[in-house]
């Protein structure tokens, strides 16, 4: 069993990875977008973060999400976040042996891929992976026609312009 280190820093801000279990040819986290933002809003009620950048596409997402100062749960939120959406979604999908004996879903993968932001650097390659990333993928041709990402918002704030596109090769990996 691997050893896992998560770093929690009260306050802390992080870049995560989350990803359908399956994510050959599956387009779940788009086409329930509605549900996805509903229990993330309910998430966000009773367990507060901020949301610094997010995108999320057919099978999985990036978010770079603040803390309150005092509180490293993230661990916490992704899990209430999973499950809330897990909960929602008709049982359709195949189960194997051990997600049966744990009552689990086949939804999500378990785990998930964090990043303690460094600095601000670090803290501004991941933001602009983040919305570079539908790119990245192929799913659009510009950053600004994918409708399910914070770039929109940042635009709006005068953050990033309209027509950013970002340079592919010159922003960071994440766990993808």
């Amino acid at each position: 069993m691997p050893d896992y280190r998560r770093a929690f820093v009260p306050g802390g801000t992080w870049f995560f990875t989350v990803n359908l279990l399956q994510r050959h040819q599956n387009d779940l986290l788009v086409r329930e977008i509605d549900t996805l933002r509903r229990i993330v809003r309910q998430v966000r009620q009773r367990h507060p973060f901020h949301i610094d950048a997010w995108v999320v596409l057919p099978e999985h997402l990036h978010a770079v999400l603040t803390l309150p100062p005092g509180d490293a749960d993230f661990s916490l939120r992704w899990r209430l976040i999973k499950s809330g959406f897990a909960k929602a979604q008709p049982r359709t999908e195949r189960l194997s042996a051990a997600r049966q004996r744990y009552g689990e879903r086949g939804i999500w993968q378990r785990h998930f891929w964090e990043h303690l932001m460094r600095d601000e650097a670090d803290y501004q390659r991941h933001v602009d992976y983040v919305h570079v990333n539908p790119l990245k993928h192929g799913l659009v041709t510009r950053v600004a026609d994918w409708p399910y990402s914070t770039f929109h918002r940042a635009v709006a704030e005068g953050i990033y312009p309209a027509d950013w596109c970002g340079d592919v090769a010159a922003v960071v990996g994440g766990g993808d």
